[in-house]
């Protein structure tokens, strides 16, 4: 790091500040400072809501996933395709839990079932999420500090003072300010601010890494990995114990299951102007996976073939100058991206990078302490209130349960210890609320049979199941080396199954009572027309039109998503952007079907047809980040103009009457 590469980390931060500062006059209501009173667009929610997702700590998972299985994973995630096909043209609850307008997940939960299942539910997604959190600030810390090339220690009048957290404290810091400042409002601009400076920055940084590593020197790390565990042949993954196809049929699972049952961005589910809105952006979100997030993939190849190639030997070397100090497997692993990638980046395009990651940092945690530290008082304290509180108290008593987040965080990172990859410990700790409340969402929204008592049942095993899991894999050697069935069982959880099966399992369970017992306790049908706002219950803001009865193409269509809300570019862009899965997804059974025929091709083909594949994955990113950058802006100015004409309801505060929301 030379002076402009802090230059650059530093200019960031102040535009963000400037940003937040601007939306301080709009977050003066419950309404605002939890879902900015609903004003976002789509372009707005999908940058946003996507770099509140890929944090440091994602990026980490990433880049430790693909360092050990490569272009595979890639082509086991095209499985996903044509369920994400078909999430995005249903709006798979996206759209019906937009409609029920709805702030938090458990204040759905209190409309759809009772009171003392929303308190439950919210403390146990609170808990859930505190622990998940717990890690955030330890992963960015490290990574932050090879990064920059930081000491371990500071001595501050001849006193030595941790860096690790002293790093934490200033980041989580940075955090709190934009929370505080404008609630989700705040949270929305800064984070799509940081996405779209980010896709460009990263845009760049892949450019760079296969301009310096050239595509020959990939393909010696191809060469170099063992039978069984190759980069790029899916097909020789016999070897690999974490990332196998296993863990790609059960994350298309998750992914129906799951969708909006994670409340780490609980701000952004409630945040779009219409329900339609919700739903392309979700549309949109699709790019995310496909193509914005290539250079979790480049990075961890290229670093293989510094490895392997004898030109790049002093990287390789500094490189393991820097993990191998590390006291374990885990910490190895996080470690090595940023090690390779101070080595690996000329200075300017480091400081970009280091910026870029640091934004990445301050999204996913502003986002993340923001809902936390809102379902605590919205779903634990708020129900047991007979009167609601002034916006004024109310808004002080979500900003200190944010804060008590923020310090429980810093604790828990200061003295936990990694054990496990970070993709599983954040899926079994994810799964203590996942786990159930999938099942009580997706019935609460589609099922006018569930019940109250299926909720239960479904919330209570999907914790137990995921809780055990967790204390399991935590325990030391010296507790589950014992005789008898128990510590069988024990060694099985901790040594024979991965977090995410545990997760699979946790949900077939769950589902299985849902259902049961709903059937067994069913009485009446719940009225999903008044919760959803639909037909006689529509509001006048949000109502809409009946469509003319559609025939020949236009009921295909209509059938298959399109539906008549959708304008004719809605309808274009709906296609051209689910155009990549379908050609993918049209790949991936080619391809399962010819090597169940005995297709074997060699390893020059899987390189050369990733090579291509890379070529145009980087084409297309450029291509989008474009469009989004467009949309982003043109999304950003409604967004303030409908900010300046809103009119909050002070009963719109998350509050639910015999199972109806305040204001309504």
């Amino acid at each position: 790091m030379i002076w402009l590469d802090w230059f650059f980390l530093m200019v960031l931060p102040a535009v963000l500040v400037c940003a937040a500062l601007k939306t301080r006059r709009y977050a003066s209501s419950v309404s605002g400072f939890l879902a900015a009173n609903r004003c976002a667009g789509r372009y707005l929610i999908t940058v946003a809501y996507g770099m509140a997702q890929v944090g440091v700590i994602s990026l980490v998972w990433f880049w430790q996933q693909y360092y050990d299985v490569g272009f595979t994973s890639v082509f086991w995630g095209w499985m996903e395709g044509p369920a994400m096909i078909i999430l995005a043209l249903s709006g798979w609850v996206v759209y019906r839990y937009r409609q029920t307008r709805a702030m938090t997940m458990a204040q759905f939960f209190e409309i759809r079932y009772s009171r003392n299942f929303r308190v439950f539910a919210g403390l146990v997604a609170f808990i859930s999420g505190l622990i998940n959190y717990g890690i955030f600030p330890a992963v960015a810390s490290r990574f932050f500090i090879v990064l920059l090339g930081l000491p371990e220690v500071w001595v501050i009048g001849g006193v030595e003072v941790s860096v690790f957290a002293c790093l934490m404290v200033m980041l989580l810091g940075s955090a709190l300010f934009f929370v505080f400042t404008g609630g989700q409002i705040a949270v929305i601009v800064t984070d799509w601010i940081q996405g779209t400076f980010a896709n460009w920055v990263f845009l760049a940084v892949m450019a760079y890494l296969l301009w310096l590593i050239p595509w020959s020197s990939i393909e010696l790390a191809f060469d170099a990995m063992p039978e069984g565990t190759s980069l790029t042949n899916p097909f020789d993954l016999g070897e690999e114990k974490r990332f196998d196809a296993w863990y790609w049929v059960i994350a298309v699972i998750v992914l129906f299951y799951g969708m909006l049952s994670w409340q780490g961005t609980s701000g952004y589910n409630a945040s779009a102007v219409t329900p339609h809105e919700a739903k392309m952006a979700n549309i949109l979100a699709g790019w995310r996976f496909r193509v914005l997030m290539l250079v979790t993939l480049i990075l961890p190849i290229c670093i293989r073939a510094v490895q392997v190639d004898p030109q790049f030997a002093g990287m390789a070397e500094g490189i393991a100058a820097v993990t191998v100090g590390q006291p374990t497997e885990a910490l190895q692993a996080e470690v090595r991206a940023p090690a390779a990638a101070s080595l690996m980046l000329p200075s300017g395009l480091l400081g970009l990078f280091a910026a870029a990651l640091l934004g990445a940092f301050i999204s996913t945690n502003d986002t993340y302490l923001h809902s936390w530290g809102s379902i605590f008082i919205q779903d634990v304290v708020l129900p047991f209130r007979k009167k609601p509180l002034s916006q004024r108290a109310h808004l002080w008593l979500l900003r200190g349960s944010i804060f008590g987040v923020a310090v429980f965080a810093f604790f828990f990172s200061l003295f936990y210890t990694p054990t496990q990859y970070i993709a599983m410990f954040l899926a079994l700790t994810g799964a203590i609320f996942v786990g159930g409340a999938g099942s009580a969402i997706i019935g609460g929204l589609y099922w006018s049979r569930g019940t109250t008592a299926g909720a239960w049942a479904a919330m209570i095993a999907g914790m137990t199941l995921s809780s055990t899991g967790i204390i399991v894999k935590q325990l030391p050697d010296t507790i589950v080396t014992g005789d008898g069935a128990m510590f069988d069982f024990f060694r099985w959880m901790r040594e024979g199954v991965t977090g995410q099966e545990l997760t699979f399992w946790s949900i077939v369970v769950a589902v299985g009572l849902y259902v049961l017992v709903s059937l067994a306790t069913s009485r009446d049908r719940f009225n999903m027309d008044r919760m959803l706002h639909r037909g006689r219950y529509a509001r006048e803001d949000e109502r809409v039109d009946d469509a003319p009865t559609a025939s020949g193409l236009a009921l295909m269509l209509e059938r298959l998503g399109f539906d008549c809300e959708m304008t004719q570019r809605d309808r274009w862009v709906t296609a051209l952007t689910l155009a990549w899965p379908i050609v993918f997804t049209g790949i991936f059974f080619a391809a399962l079907i010819a090597h169940g025929l005995g297709w074997s091709p060699g390893a020059a083909f899987w390189a050369s047809a990733w090579g291509w594949y890379t070529a145009l994955a980087l084409g297309v990113a450029t291509v989008v980040v474009l469009w989004f950058t467009i949309g982003g802006v043109m999304d950003l100015r409604a967004m303030f103009r409908r900010l300046r004409a809103y009119r909050a309801d002070a009963r719109d505060d998350g509050m639910v009457v015999e199972h109806h929301n305040a204001d309504e």
